[in-house]
């Protein structure tokens, strides 16, 4: 992702967001922009792309202890066929085994949707839900075990 891709998915947020927002009385396009910015890394941003074009994007950080998941808009007219849940499980195999955490907006459907993908419930903010999802246990493979002889080599 370049920088030049922020007014897309900007826009691709308040399409997503903006239900939810203006439900708890905290849409705010200005706002929105803001938050955006705060968090807009192109370095970290993975772009969802679809015969249709830009489908949705993605963004992770590594923290020490955990993985923060945030950035995930999927667009509105491909939601609820799969491409969130298959997306999710792709990032999952490169992600280390750490929990995952993520903020969903109160009253969200995408609560729901986290559920179904093995998050739970940890606490609340004034505007969000704070979900997460334990460690995945890594079982080692033999492209694994490979590796590890080819490095003590």
């Amino acid at each position: 992702m370049a920088d030049a891709d922020f007014e897309p998915l900007l826009d691709l947020s308040i399409r997503v967001l903006r239900a939810d927002l203006e439900r708890l009385g905290r849409f705010d396009p200005e706002r929105r922009r803001r938050r955006m910015r705060e968090g807009f890394d192109p370095l970290m941003m993975r772009a969802i792309e679809g015969e249709g074009g830009l489908l949705g994007c993605i963004a992770t950080a590594e923290a020490a202890d955990h993985v923060e998941l945030y950035g995930f808009y999927i667009e509105p007219s491909a939601q609820g066929q799969g491409l969130g849940a298959a997306v999710f499980a792709a990032l999952r195999t490169e992600l280390p085994a750490l929990p995952i955490r993520i903020e969903v907006l109160k009253g969200s459907r995408a609560r729901r949707f986290w559920e179904r993908q093995g998050f739970r419930f940890v606490g609340s903010q004034d505007f969000d839900n704070l979900m997460e999802r334990s460690a995945e246990k890594r079982i080692a493979t033999s492209a694994d075990h490979l590796g590890a002889a080819k490095a003590g080599d």
